[in-house]
């Protein structure tokens, strides 16, 4: 077993935070938990997580998007991991060529893919993911990401990503 490997959870929905929360320390892990970008902040400077693990959709439908930004261009915040957790479909992709974010680009080239709010991309070959999402205004917004969680829960999934990233 994991000891003092800590992991933040920052969900509205306290079933969800309930759920990882069990499968996580049921592995070891000492979890703490936030319902909004605003208590995930304080969390992070109070008790840095080891990984931290992000909801989209909570007082507004991008705070977790926010959130990540926000970790992403703080250097008080920056070199902590995150996942995004998410009922999004993930888009994958074997191209080495291009980086995740052109990927992403050629993503919103694409009729099919155009109009999406949000694509999640994540490559096949080495695992390097972002997220590339329209904001209410209409403003592109990317930021790259360790993983995707994927919304039901599955606890092997989850624990297979939290290991991964905490290795």
């Amino acid at each position: 077993m994991k000891s003092n490997r800590k992991i933040l959870i920052v969900d509205d929905d306290m079933d969800v935070i309930l759920t990882i929360k069990t499968i996580l320390k049921s592995k070891g892990y000492d979890v703490i938990s936030a319902v909004n970008k605003e208590e995930a902040i304080e969390k992070l400077r109070k008790e840095p997580p080891d990984l931290a693990i992000l909801d989209v959709m909570m007082t507004t439908p991008y705070e977790g998007f926010e959130l990540a930004e926000q970790m992403l261009s703080s250097d008080e915040f920056k070199d902590i991991p995150f996942l995004i957790q998410s009922s999004i479909d993930i888009l994958t992709t074997t191209d080495t060529k291009s980086s995740v974010q052109a990927m992403a680009r050629e993503y919103r080239k694409d009729p099919d893919f155009k109009d999406l709010r949000v694509l999640l991309v994540k490559r096949i070959s080495d695992g390097s993911a972002g997220i590339d999402y329209m904001d209410e205004k209409g403003k592109s917004h990317w930021f790259p990401v360790r993983g995707f969680i994927k919304k039901p829960v599955d606890a092997q999934k989850i624990i297979a990503e939290v290991e991964k990233h905490l290795a």
